[in-house]
């Protein structure tokens, strides 16, 4: 089952947790990723990251970076490359915004064509009115829902077994 937009913004209640730095979770053996979303969804995206850190991952999210451009250029464009390619893996968070968004599909164009395809993993999400988000080409990747034992499970395309998030 999607994660819902509401679980999303219920998890951001939470206080964000001090995690490692992306170069601390590498030496630790921990999986990096580069999380694509809408900044239009900022607050539902730190309830991500809340439930993405209790699996034990550490997530790179472009406007945490100080190193980032505040206006985008191709300094812009050229460091988000360098993240997905340095990164584990990438993650697309599927939203009403991430759908309608410039930058989000130019980014997992980008993706799609430098990481295996099993290292590229969508995020669906559900509305209140239960709609679910996410294009057709979405369903290419590998998707994260609610483990039925709680957590974050990750399920291949058009299946609905799969793996638990901090097993990947």
């Amino acid at each position: 089952m999607p994660l819902s937009l509401a679980s999303l913004e219920s998890a951001a209640a939470r206080p964000l947790r001090k995690s490692l730095t992306l170069n601390e979770a590498r030496t630790a053996g921990a999986q990096t990723a580069f999380l694509c979303h809408s900044h239009l969804d900022r607050a539902r995206l730190i309830g991500l990251l809340n439930l993405i850190s209790d699996e034990g991952w550490k997530v790179y999210v472009d406007w945490a970076d100080e190193d980032m451009p505040e206006t985008p250029t191709y300094e812009t464009a050229a460091r988000i490359q360098g993240k997905i390619r340095d990164l584990n893996y990438f993650l697309f968070l599927a939203t009403p915004n991430s759908m309608s968004s410039r930058w989000c599909p130019w980014e997992i164009g980008f993706a799609d064509g430098v990481k295996r395809n099993e290292q590229i993993i969508v995020i669906p999400t559900t509305d209140h009115s239960g709609r679910s988000h996410g294009s057709e080409y979405l369903q290419l990747y590998r998707h994260v829902d609610v483990a039925r034992e709680g957590g974050l499970g990750v399920w291949k395309a058009n299946q609905t077994g799969g793996v638990r998030l901090h097993s990947l």
